[in-house]
């Protein structure tokens, strides 16, 4: 018989089901704060997203950082605030070149990749630095998707439903299906069918959501979401690795049933990142979210 841990609690079913309804819960405050934020925009929006950058490098430079956190989080906090308050700053407008902005603040966050890295303990510089761009471009990615006028609410709502659906889905027919492991080393409980099932959930969400904003080209649309939705499973499985790497369960505890912030978005982390360099890339700085939805 194996060795029990009197001091560590034992999983139970009750225990599974109280956690389910704490993050049943929680998504029904969070869900509509975010939806409410996407939609009211501006400097609100740019406040709720610098507010989460910020909050994710805490929870990662304490992950990693360990006793040196506070002096890593001194130097590197000011580089993602700066670039995030430039991302919002490159909304349309009269007053000049907004892609300068949008490439100052990557500028500052390879700058404060450096300094993390100097400061950080001898042989975690490099997964302290790479907190930088993880936590910088979660709060400028989204930012650059909404500074749209005309198509950065759709854009976000587009992209909430992706991320949404593929997370809720691919939990419940994971459960549900069973069968071969995505990623056993990783993250033993994910499967291939949550995956597959969460994609094709992401899929159906997507184009629920273009069709409401009367969107054409729904084929496009739809592998663009597909590909997204690959990119939220692999950011979540990138999670897996630091937390597994740094022996931690949960990037924190700030919210009921699902750990940290961080645990929250690591899918829409890399999700959002992919969304805005196809909207840089096909629709430039001033129509980024134009450029992800109208092909």
């Amino acid at each position: 018989m194996a060795n029990v841990d009197p001091a560590r609690p034992v999983p139970t079913a009750s225990s599974g089901g109280s956690e389910l309804t704490l993050r049943v819960l929680s998504g029904l405050v969070l869900a509509p704060l975010a939806v409410g934020v996407a939609y009211l925009g501006g400097w609100i929006f740019v406040a709720f997203w610098g507010i989460a950058a910020l909050t994710v490098l805490w929870e990662w430079c304490t992950l990693i950082a360990a006793e040196e956190r506070r002096t890593v989080l001194l130097t590197a906090s000011p580089a993602v605030l700066l670039a995030v308050l430039l991302a919002g700053a490159s909304a349309p407008g009269p007053d000049g070149d907004h892609s300068v902005r949008l490439v100052a603040g990557i500028t500052l966050i390879a700058m404060g990749m450096l300094a993390g890295a100097a400061l950080a303990p001898s042989g975690r510089r490099a997964w302290t630095a790479a907190g930088l761009p993880y936590a910088g471009l979660l709060g400028m990615a989204p930012i650059v998707l909404r500074n749209d006028e005309q198509y950065g609410f759709p854009a976000i709502v587009f992209l909430f439903a992706v991320v949404w659906a593929t997370d809720i889905v691919a939990y419940f027919v994971g459960r549900a299906v069973g069968g071969p492991k995505l990623a056993p080393r990783i993250s033993p409980k994910k499967t291939w069918s949550g995956a597959i099932g969460g994609t094709l959930a992401a899929i159906a969400a997507a184009l629920v959501v273009a069709m409401a904003a009367g969107l054409a080209n729904v084929v496009a649309l739809g592998l663009i979401a597909a590909v997204a939705s690959a990119f939220s499973q692999a950011g979540d499985l990138f999670e897996s690795v630091v937390k597994r790497r740094f022996g931690a369960k949960d990037s924190g505890h700030l919210i009921p049933g699902h750990g940290g912030l961080m645990d929250r978005l690591d899918g829409f982390v890399a999700a959002a990142v992919l969304a805005a360099v196809i909207g840089l890339l096909h629709g430039g700085v001033d129509e980024a979210a134009r450029g992800l939805l109208v092909w």
